[in-house]
């Protein structure tokens, strides 16, 4: 279930989370700790596996918002977490449900809440300056960084009071299995040099994990990566070895 945990009580306050693809109810390709794919995953399934998230992590709620691979920051707020219960992960995919947020990265001050970020493939990245109580999670695939997804979000939690802020990269996919045509490598290199590789089969690739690394240092950033690839291990899911897997997320929190 957690394949990746560092709790708050020995990180300054601050929870963080990766999770792997065992230990839920979902079936099929996405067996079995789905946390995504609710227009095809079963409505009590993804439920449930969100509430076991939740009891693992200690939180009330676990929010998540409608990704769109764009660079749009929601900041949650308390009233935000009036509106949210057991069935708002599902969305408008569940009849009559109110539509998520459309964003690919969340922020707020709210403690006991875990904001989560759902991915197979692309980077999830956690953010928090404990002083403050600012935390953030961002959806950062090639898309959405190269949009600048990470700068408006560390921009956000400046704007909320942030000043020291940690940073924590996910399970996603590595450079040497990120294969791409020539062209698409050769601009997202232009914009952020450090994502330049070749992958292991000579081809033209790219490493969103370095490219993330020097993008958030050059913010002011201090970020570890805790980033085995997805394409790679199979307990992770993975939208290019397997394009009908599931959702594995990353999440942070403050109790």
């Amino acid at each position: 279930m957690l394949r990746m945990r560092i709790d708050p009580g020995a990180n300054h306050g601050v929870g963080v989370a990766f999770t792997d693809r065992h230990g839920g109810v979902s079936t099929g390709s996405l067996g079995s700790f789905n946390l995504g794919r609710t227009d095809v995953d079963e409505p009590d399934a993804v439920r449930t596996n969100v509430s076991r998230l939740a009891s693992a992590l200690g939180v009330d709620a676990v929010v998540v918002c409608h990704q769109v691979h764009g660079d749009r920051v929601w900041q949650v707020t308390a009233e935000d977490l009036e509106h949210w219960g057991p069935d708002s992960v599902l969305g408008d995919d569940l009849a009559g449900g109110r539509p998520l947020e459309q964003a690919d990265a969340m922020v707020t001050t709210c403690h006991g809440v875990a904001l989560a970020i759902r991915v197979a493939d692309c980077m999830p990245v956690a953010l928090a300056d404990p002083r403050t109580g600012v935390i953030a999670m961002a959806h950062a695939g090639r898309t959405g960084f190269l949009a600048g997804v990470l700068e408006r979000t560390v921009e956000a939690m400046r704007a909320l009071g942030a000043t020291d802020i940690l940073g924590w990269i996910g399970p996603h996919i590595c450079g040497r299995c990120y294969e791409v045509p020539e062209e698409m490598a050769e601009q997202a290199a232009e914009a952020a040099p450090a994502t330049a590789v070749r992958t292991r089969w000579g081809t033209p690739g790219i490493d969103l994990g370095a490219g993330a690394m020097a993008q958030l240092e050059s913010l002011g950033v201090e970020a570890v990566g805790l980033d085995p690839c997805t394409y790679e291990h199979e307990e992770f899911f993975s939208h290019r070895r397997d394009p009908g897997a599931g959702r594995l997320v990353g999440a942070v929190w403050m109790p």
